[in-house]
């Protein structure tokens, strides 16, 4: 099958079939970040209250749990700081834990952020304080998992590493169970430089872990996003005991996974299917009885995850924050959505010669489910441009 792209004609691989197990992996606690689907007919122009279709966000949902992972929810791959509002967020997170209770455990299915932007105006630490409070206190009224997300406006106000620890010691007493912190780099959002109290990584990483040793018992893992692999496995080895390093590291997901991190990745919304068929093999080779058996099956995890990086480093490039963008386009493609649209207008953050070279490394990675669907939407994608 051929499909005409900007640059030249292209020729598909041969499709790729992917078990549906539901199986999570064992040696791993691995989250998809999940997007949220604009409803196409609604006004989701920029600045408009977010329009959702509900029905086709939960579907994804059902998608990402049926192939094993965890769903990390209202996080920043669903728009949160860049178009999903507070009024979308909280009915997202009610809905998406009650999904998860119709299979299990909400608590252990899904996660969802807790930050502090529907309160963009607070000026001070108390403020801070007392939105955090309102945003566990949702999530926590649900069933599911808290993650605590990086806030803008902490960054803006505090003045050093014991504003951070004076806030986070709060909102330790107020969670029900242990947490997931979240450090999301200014690569993802430049609004939060500095946080922990410093813009030097070092000083921040020292502020970072003194409170999370400060408070062990509540914290069940870190979710770092510095795009930083050598800086991830320092700080996963100075970890107090009990606590997960998911990694957020959408470039260097494979190996880091391999060397003992747990995930959290936007990546996954994307290459669910890829990311559960690796992590099976990761399991085997981990309980394999010889290293004949060990090596052949981690060859196998790196010959499934090696072509999903170009296409995570390309969906992920500057500006990393508009990531969300192919994340949605390849959800579209792929049947998962019916129209290539999200809240905010966010679906003309990148070109078209991007996303046609997200369609091509998609393609390559054997994660275009349906080729013949997946041409007839990209063909017309380019059509409406001109091409």
């Amino acid at each position: 099958m051929r499909i005409d792209l900007p640059g030249g004609a292209y020729t598909l691989r041969e499709p790729a079939t992917w078990p549906v197990t539901g199986t999570p992996a064992a040696g791993r606690v691995v989250y998809a970040a999940a997007h949220v689907v604009a409803d196409p007919l609604g006004d989701n122009t920029p600045g408009s209250p977010a329009a959702v279709d509900w029905d086709a966000t939960l579907r994804f949902r059902r998608h990402l749990w049926s192939h094993g992972l965890r769903v990390a929810d209202a996080m920043d791959t669903a728009q949160r700081n860049m178009g999903l509002d507070w009024a979308a967020t909280k009915e997202l997170i009610r809905r998406s834990a009650a999904e998860a209770a119709t299979l299990g455990d909400p608590a252990t299915l899904v996660a969802c952020g807790a930050g502090t932007d529907h309160a963009p105006d607070a000026a001070n630490l108390h403020t801070i304080t007392a939105a955090y409070a309102e945003q566990i206190e949702t999530v926590q009224a649900t069933g599911a998992g808290v993650i605590v997300m990086a806030s803008r406006q902490l960054a803006r106000v505090a003045s050093g590493p014991q504003d951070y620890h004076q806030v986070y010691g709060k909102l330790f007493g107020l969670t029900e169970r242990p947490v997931i912190l979240h450090w999301l780099g200014e690569m993802f959002d430049p609004q939060l430089a500095g946080y922990w109290g410093s813009r030097d990584v070092a000083a921040a990483t020292e502020s970072f872990l003194e409170l999370i040793h400060a408070h062990a018992a509540m914290v069940d893992g870190v979710k770092v996003s510095l795009l930083d692999e050598e800086h991830e496995v320092g700080l996963r080895a100075a970890l107090p005991a009990g606590v997960k390093l998911y990694t957020g590291d959408d470039f260097n997901y494979p190996s880091l996974i391999k060397s003992g991190s747990h995930a959290l990745l936007g990546i996954f919304d994307a290459i669910a299917p890829a990311a559960a068929a690796a992590l099976q093999a990761l399991d085997a080779a981990e309980a394999a009885a010889d290293d004949e058996a060990r090596a052949r099956l981690m060859a196998a995890y790196d010959d499934i995850l090696a072509p999903t990086v170009p296409l995570s480093r390309k969906i992920f490039e500057t500006p990393t924050y508009n990531y969300k963008t192919g994340i949605v386009f390849l959800a579209w493609l792929n049947g998962h959505q019916d129209a290539f649209s999200m809240v905010n207008g966010a679906q003309s953050a990148r070109s078209l010669v991007h996303l046609s070279e997200v369609f091509r490394l998609a393609d390559q990675a054997g994660l275009l489910a349906d080729q013949e669907l997946a041409v007839r939407r990209m063909t017309a994608l380019l059509a409406v441009n001109g091409l």
